[in-house]
């Protein structure tokens, strides 16, 4: 059985919303299958590599063009006022 993909990418838009108005959303979003994930660490629990999709070439539908690239299992940690929270 083929493990499926797991993306992780940094949304730049969102750094520099937090940096513009003093925020601390979340700025990591974790794409596995349709369902998409926002948190502040993501720790990857085996394999995994970073691709770059080039100049004319989005690799995801959002439009990041560099990804990190896993089927390993991952562990997504959201931080509340300042705690991490695993989930």
């Amino acid at each position: 059985m083929k493990s499926k993909k797991t993306f992780i990418h940094v949304n730049q838009h969102v750094i520099r919303a937090n940096k513009k108005h003093n925020k601390n959303d979340p700025v990591i979003t974790v794409k596995s299958g349709k369902d998409n994930t926002y948190c502040h660490e993501v720790e990857i629990l085996g394999p995994s590599k970073v691709i770059y999709g080039g100049n004319e070439k989005a690799i995801l539908s959002c439009g990041a063009r560099v990804v990190i690239e896993t089927t390993s299992e991952v562990n997504i940690i959201k931080w509340n006022l300042g705690k991490k929270d695993m989930k």
